[in-house]
């Protein structure tokens, strides 16, 4: 009733006088520039008329399909609810406001339209025909620029028009940059750019890049490399060319970003260039290659846990990385198996059970989002569901604010429409937040931890988070752990993300498990010292042929004296979420593996952790040590008091 008496005003209303919903009114701003700007610590977007701006936006507000019914599907399409596209505008456009939203993200509608603060998707470099093509041929500049000005053309000069998205989800996975390119004939630029500078890198000694790399029969020099097609150049197992191949994903991808950056500055210089929406992961080189070629970096993110916990390694890194430069989250959702369109909800993005829990887990991570200084807007993926039977490229999640037969779902709006206005607050205070990682000895939680349920709920947040884990100079860790106790076991989790092409590695049979993620972990209670080792690792060639799914397998070892990979009795390990890039870890360790009969006597134990990425790409520990030297240097190891022990 509320809803249409509403419609009822805004339909009296001329276009012009329209407010923004929940944002701020743009119409006679002083110009149409955006910018960012960070005050005590804390990152914004500024409007047009200088007021600090915290982006709370919607994904994909658009009427949907034209047919309602189309390939076997049934999809969201405002014709079957609306007797005219202006009334569900006008009805859009309410709701969006009484929940609190003032942006609209990706693949949304004009800004003309929708009277909203916008963030363009453009798909340039995909148009242009950089990604998968020939990047470094010559006429790329030039067809991206011209594409610039036709893609930019209708938001050019609007003060609702925040900046552009470049693309979305282009990824930089290391492995597919290096095989694809370096198959290609000598005609493709790229691929002589990759010859040239992988004999820049080995200074021409071709027997050096022989120590790192395999190459077929007959192929004597970086000269005849140049020359082949369809080549296989693969790591050699023990070798170090991972570091070559990381080194050539940041050459690649700062082609992009400047080309990018060249061509929208050109085409439309107030528009801020909000980069290409990370794939809820990132590659070191790529955001260093980026920085000086975007305002602002754009990631996906798929919430840690059900709760609406995140993992706060991943934008301690990207402000490392990146100090100059803020970040808005450019997707993010909560799919439920209770929903009315009848999702299927496939795959490992966060999904719960019931539309409450999705809700409360919305919640949640809206306010964590918000206390992250770095974090200039959230933007949720997206306003209606998918199809009924799922996309056409398969993805079937109930991601929408209203389901496909445009009922808003009651619950989760309703918690929007509380916690949306707080944001800005919040986020204003988030320069304050003290540091998670107190000194002296590490203190965990017992909990009653179940590690066969395939989340992290359970885990009592932020008392478990271990401390930051530290890289080598020049990295940043890329995972963090938890840890909590109860009388029959130690447990551990691991939040982290890494990538590995199974293409790139010279292999046969089983993987090599010393190119596997791998992580060790130390414990000592009195004068009892145990090392474990947990292995993900990759399908062998033989499982691997002719599957649809790509399974990691998890492999628990008692790793010291005893040899080889011994298993670890009463223990329970499980990797779950996605395969790659997102990795999560559960581990319960029954005190008897400690060579105990319950917790240790004086409550106290000390601990290392360290973890060693794909093709050993690159490590981190507590300690700071290298894994191997920090399993040995039982000095080093932290001290664990287990919280709530009694004798």
């Amino acid at each position: 009733m509320v809803l249409v008496f509403l419609i009822t005003i805004l339909w009296a209303l001329p276009t012009g006088s329209l407010p923004a919903a929940g944002g701020p009114d743009q119409v006679g701003a002083p110009a149409s520039g955006w910018s960012t700007a960070k005050e005590q610590g804390v990152w914004w977007f500024v409007t047009p008329q200088g007021k600090r701006f915290f982006s709370v936006g919607v994904n994909v507000v658009t009427g949907g399909s034209e047919d309602r019914h189309f390939r076997g599907r049934t999809w969201y399409s405002w014709a079957s609810y609306y007797p005219s596209f202006e009334m569900w505008l006008l009805a859009t456009r309410v709701r969006l406001r009484e929940w609190g939203f003032n942006t609209a993200g990706g693949w949304s509608l004009h800004p003309k339209e929708l009277r909203l603060p916008s963030t363009p998707e453009l798909d340039l470099g995909r148009l242009s025909r950089f990604h998968w093509f020939d990047p470094f041929e010559p006429s790329t500049a030039d067809r991206m620029k011209q594409l610039a000005k036709e893609l930019t053309a209708p938001y050019r000069g609007s003060p609702f028009r925040i900046g552009y998205f470049s693309d979305n989800e282009v990824g930089w996975w290391n492995g597919p940059l290096f095989v694809y390119y370096i198959q290609k004939p000598p005609s493709n630029h790229t691929k002589r750019r990759l010859v040239e500078f992988l004999k820049e890198h080995y200074q021409g000694d071709w027997s050096r890049f022989l120590k790192d790399f395999q190459v077929p029969f007959g192929v004597r020099s970086f000269e005849e490399l140049a020359k082949t097609a369809g080549t296989d150049v693969l790591l050699r197992p023990g070798g170090e060319g991972i570091q070559v191949v990381r080194r050539w994903t940041g050459i690649i991808s700062s082609h992009y970003y400047r080309l990018v950056w060249e061509a929208l500055k050109e085409a439309d210089p107030e528009a801020l260039v909000l980069g290409d929406r990370l794939p809820i992961y990132y590659d070191p080189y790529a955001v260093r290659a980026m920085v000086p070629y975007v305002d602002v970096i754009s990631t996906n993110y798929n919430v840690d846990s059900p709760e609406g916990w995140l993992a706060s390694y991943f934008f301690e890194g990207l402000m490392e990385l990146a100090p100059s430069r803020p970040v808005l989250i450019s997707e993010w959702f909560f799919a439920s198996k209770e929903n009315r369109t009848g999702n299927r909800n496939l795959g490992h993005l966060m999904t719960v059970g019931t539309q409450k829990e999705r809700a409360a887990g919305a919640k949640e991570a809206a306010k964590a989002f918000a206390k992250q200084p770095q974090v200039v807007g959230i933007h949720w993926f997206q306003y209606w569901d998918h199809p009924k039977g799922g996309r056409l490229d398969g993805e079937d999640y109930n991601f929408g604010l209203v389901d496909v037969d445009d009922r808003p779902y009651e619950e989760l709006v309703e918690e929007f429409r509380k916690v949306n206005p707080t944001l800005r607050e919040i986020h204003a205070r988030s320069g304050l937040t003290l540091s998670r990682y107190p000194s002296g000895p590490i203190r965990i939680p017992k909990a009653r931890i179940d590690s066969s349920d395939n989340h992290l709920g359970d885990w009592p947040k932020p008392q478990s988070l271990l401390p930051r884990l530290k890289s080598p100079p020049g990295e940043i860790p890329f995972g963090e752990f938890y840890m909590a106790w109860d009388h029959g076991a130690l447990h551990l989790a691991m939040i982290a993300m890494d990538y590995q092409d199974p293409e790139l590695l010279a292999f046969q049979g089983e993987f090599p498990l010393g190119e596997a993620f791998r992580v060790d972990w130390g414990l000592k209670a009195g004068s009892s010292v145990r090392r474990f080792r947990m292995f993900l690792v990759p399908p062998s060639r033989e499982e691997d042929v002719g599957k649809d799914t790509y399974k990691m397998n998890l492999r628990l070892c008692r790793w010291d004296e005893l040899p080889g990979c011994s298993p670890v009795p009463g223990a329970l390990a499980r990797y779950f979420g996605s395969d790659q890039p997102r990795i999560v870890v559960e581990l319960s360790l029954p005190w008897e593996a400690l060579g105990l009969q319950g917790p240790p006597v004086e409550g106290a134990l000390s601990t290392e952790l360290a973890v060693t990425g794909f093709y050993r790409a690159r490590w981190m520990s507590l300690s700071g040590l290298p894994p191997a030297q920090a399993m040995e240097e039982l000095g080093a190891w932290r001290k664990v008091e287990l919280v709530g022990f009694k004798k």
